[in-house]
């Protein structure tokens, strides 16, 4: 009879990621864009070939406003209150046709559009609201006469907030 030594080995061989998958070209190809990409600080790279067509677009990190207070008393949710007066206090108001930063005048130097007081023509610019970096000129709808100004300027305001209130001519 003979004998048949089998020999045994202890240590056994790990296949490894690269041995068992192999690359597809395609993957490859995107990793060479994406390469591509955050070495030259591109944000949007489009790449059709062979029938492929592949789209590669940077993700940007969200903007948060970040309410800032200047002083203003907080509320009970930790956002300042408004210093805008309501609209039953006064018979007739001109209200915020948008959502931004309040300002009297075209620069902080200069004086103010309107004074309590002051008799306002038609189409006469009142105010000015900043909304996203742009200037918006809010101007009279008719004739009036400017009894106060309810905003503090520079503050910011919501859409339908009460800037003057008036007297109709």
């Amino acid at each position: 009879m003979k004998k048949t030594v089998k020999k045994v080995t202890t240590k056994k061989a790990v296949p490894t990621k690269k041995t068992t998958e192999k690359e597809s070209p395609i993957l490859k190809d995107v990793k060479q864009l994406y390469a591509f990409m955050q070495d030259n600080a591109i944000d949007t790279i489009e790449y059709d070939q062979n029938g492929l067509y592949l789209r590669l677009v940077k993700s940007k990190p969200a903007v948060v406003p970040v309410p800032v207070t200047n002083g203003t008393m907080a509320s009970a949710n930790g956002m300042p209150t408004a210093t805008v007066a309501s609209n039953e206090q006064y018979k007739e108001v001109i209200k915020s046709p948008l959502m931004g930063i309040f300002f009297r005048g075209s620069t902080p130097s200069a004086p103010p559009f309107v004074k309590e007081g002051a008799e306002v023509k038609k189409g006469e610019v009142i105010c000015l609201i900043e909304a996203m970096k742009v200037f918006n000129e809010v101007r009279a709808e008719f004739d009036c006469i400017i009894q106060k100004v309810l905003v503090e300027n520079g503050k910011p305001i919501k859409q339908g907030d009460a800037l003057f209130a008036i007297e109709r001519i």
